[in-house]
């Protein structure tokens, strides 16, 4: 199973970016995606997370600025990112729970993905 990230670089404050993330592999469902980021200094933290049946969890830094939507059928998870801060400045990673085809329910990890935002 592999995780392709997309999107990211750089923004204004202000602006916009969209991250995207597709599952591929021996995959017989997705259960949930989420959206991590990693700045220097600090942990890995949860941005968003959206599970098979839509339900959604945002962060408080991003609620309302971040929109999370799943879509089954590409196994691909999106997060628009509206009004960027900068401090929403750093690396950021899918994550999934999958089950796979040997029956497996596991977490894996995508490659990060930068994003900037200029002041």
């Amino acid at each position: 199973v592999q995780l392709q990230a997309s999107g990211g670089g750089v923004a204004q404050a202000g602006g916009s970016l969209r991250l995207t993330c597709a599952a591929s592999g021996m995959i017989l469902s997705v259960n949930d995606m989420a959206w991590y980021r990693q700045a220097p200094g600090i942990s890995r933290a949860l941005v968003a997370r959206v599970n098979k049946a839509g339900d959604t969890y945002y962060d408080d830094s991003v609620r309302g600025r971040f929109t999370i939507s799943f879509d089954n059928a590409k196994k691909s998870v999106t997060l628009q990112m509206n009004s960027l801060k900068p401090g929403d400045t750093a690396v950021y990673l899918c994550n999934a729970e999958v089950l796979t085809a040997m029956q497996f329910v596991h977490t894996y990890w995508g490659q990060g993905t930068q994003v900037t935002v200029s002041s």
